[in-house]
């Protein structure tokens, strides 16, 4: 079993204050499904930012495909960050390009031919259901159009690790489960999926999957994750 990413007593605080993260320790195994949960200001953005190497821990170890970031130089980090497919909460999708050439920016960045990036990135947008809006720029497209964009963004070099903040926090329930039937698809084929939610009624959906659970910037379980997860949450 080989384990694609390692936590070890990590923590992470910003400036001075108190530790926004604090000893955070798990192992996510090569072809996993997880699906990380908590409360707002639990510090789920903040071991994102860990885990896609936006930001740097203040303590502890962090090993990505078997090497460590912590002591990595900083200019060998873009090799490891190729490797990582990103669907940002706030899309972050480059304003003057059209739908298409934000979809196709990632294989035109690794070098591939404009006849070896057409077929796929339209074939991507109309999975997303954005068939006929390729040529349009992210100003003209609704905040759930701009979500699929960013996702399919982030899935079309079909990345070693998918990292995605909310993916589904601005579509409806019936793209929601198709989105996540990408991600199954992928998974499937040997991608790491972590995806941070606050809609717990997705969690049932990828009955594989398994659950991390920050709570005030730690992991109550000790294994940082928990099989078998719920259909939601009692109400408080």
């Amino acid at each position: 079993m080989t384990h694609i990413i390692q936590f070890e007593n990590v923590g992470l605080r910003y400036g001075t204050g108190a530790e926004t993260l604090s000893d955070i320790t798990f192992s996510l195994v090569q072809g996993g499904f997880y699906f990380l949960t908590g409360p707002s200001g639990a510090g789920k953005t903040s071991l994102l930012k860990l885990l896609y190497l936006a930001q740097r821990p203040s303590r502890g170890l962090i090993r990505l495909f078997g090497d460590d970031m912590v002591t990595m130089p900083r200019d060998k980090l873009p090799l490891y960050r190729r490797r990582i497919g990103v669907v940002f909460q706030d899309f972050r999708l480059v304003p003057h390009l059209s739908a298409f050439d934000n979809v196709a920016l990632p294989l035109r960045v690794a070098g591939a031919s404009d006849q070896d990036i057409e077929q796929p990135v339209r074939e991507m947008l109309q999975w997303v259901g954005l068939g006929d809006r390729a040529s349009a720029r992210p100003a003209t497209l609704s905040g759930g159009e701009q979500q699929r964009v960013a996702i399919a963004r982030a899935v079309i070099t079909r990345p070693d690790v998918l990292i995605a903040d909310e993916p589904t926090g601005n579509v409806d329930p019936d793209m929601a489960t198709r989105l996540l039937r990408l991600f199954d698809a992928l998974n499937q084929l040997g991608t790491t999926i972590i995806t941070a939610t606050h809609d717990l009624h997705l969690l049932s959906r990828i009955p594989h999957a398994q659950i991390m659970r920050l709570a005030d910037g730690g992991l109550p379980d000790p294994t940082g994750t928990l099989r078998n997860p719920p259909a939601r949450e009692p109400r408080a």
